[in-house]
């Protein structure tokens, strides 16, 4: 493969340092304005492109890679999920995709404890109380009341990276470990972390006070968390999301969260983001975050490095280390 600097086109502004090396290495077009492209602006870039640098707000179906030009060969993609991109349609085009994984695992972690905190103790609750109308009375004992988190179990929706890593954390916070997944994690890490594996997520979820879902959207975890199995938790038990709102049905949250059948709820995610379910915006039992479980500078410094290491692996004529295949997702 020729040594010259392919066309690369950027469709979401990243970090300074990110697009400066990138404009160094590459014939680089970044995004003049931070904003998602539609459909019609995506497909005349996979029209000009040679390599193109997607995020998780970049729709990319079969029409879009059916419009491709033949000199599209790589979709680096700029993050670790890539349920936005149809990998199928794009590998029997000829067209390479990469992810960024690994490097969000610990932000992700992160936020997922924040909000099992934020909700069993009302905290963004609290946090209104003191503002411009200072409504707050003073201490009272009854008042404000939330739930300890100490010795309360856990159920974790896929230990792969970040479920590991949340694990490791909730453990240090008192929690006792449960994890369904589609087969056990090593038995050292089993061990480690004392943790209990269920087979069956219909048995798990019926006996955790904290459910959090940490498993990608593929077409098989598509509503996963269904209204049925939704009705099988505690009636004092709370559900974090921190993967992908596609997981969840979120009418059927809603529905729970206002008939009392389901303690609380903390979503970094959404079915149809942007857009929010008006009733999920309504519940005061509801901790909402607008997708910012691997906001950091770090993190988002990192995903840049990888995307690069992609560009520049396949310039160089070999695979890219992050390349994602149809049966990987």
């Amino acid at each position: 493969m020729s040594k010259r600097k392919p066309l690369v086109i950027v469709t979401r502004k990243l970090p300074d340092v990110v697009e400066t090396r990138m404009m160094e290495l590459f014939n680089t077009r970044l995004s003049a304005a931070d904003e998602a492209m539609d459909q019609e602006a995506l497909t005349a870039a996979v029209k000009q492109a040679e390599v193109l640098v997607p995020t998780v707000t970049d729709r990319i179906g079969k029409d879009v890679i059916a419009a491709a030009g033949e000199q599209l060969k790589l979709i680096a993609n700029f993050g670790n999920g890539v349920d936005h991109i149809d990998i199928e349609a794009a590998q029997k085009k000829g067209i390479t995709v990469t992810n960024t994984p690994g490097v969000l695992t610990e932000d992700t972690a992160d936020m997922t404890m924040a909000l099992i905190m934020a909700v069993s103790r009302r905290l963004i609750e609290g946090a209104k109380v003191i503002g411009a109308d200072n409504t707050w009375a003073g201490w009272s004992p009854t008042w404000m009341l939330g739930h300890r988190i100490w010795g309360k179990r856990l159920g974790i929706i896929g230990m792969g990276r970040i479920g590991t890593a949340l694990a490791r954390r909730a453990k240090a916070f008192g929690l006792q470990i449960h994890y369904h997944n589609r087969k056990p994690v090593n038995p050292k890490v089993e061990e480690e972390l004392e943790a209990t594996y269920w087979e069956s997520l219909d048995q798990m979820l019926a006996r955790m006070d904290i459910v959090s879902i940490n498993c990608p959207h593929t077409p098989a975890t598509y509503h996963l968390l269904s209204a049925r199995r939704l009705k099988l938790m505690k009636r004092e038990a709370i559900l974090v999301n921190t993967a992908r709102g596609e997981v969840i049905d979120e009418g059927a949250l809603a529905r729970l969260l206002e008939s009392g059948d389901l303690g609380g709820a903390g979503l970094d995610v959404f079915e149809n983001e942007p857009a929010v379910n008006p009733r999920l915006l309504k519940s005061k039992k509801a901790v909402l975050l607008p997708h910012m479980g691997s906001a950091t500078i770090e993190g988002r410094i990192d995903m840049g490095e990888k995307v690069i290491i992609n560009i520049k692996t396949w310039v160089d004529g070999h695979n890219p280390p992050d390349r994602v295949l149809p049966g990987m997702v």
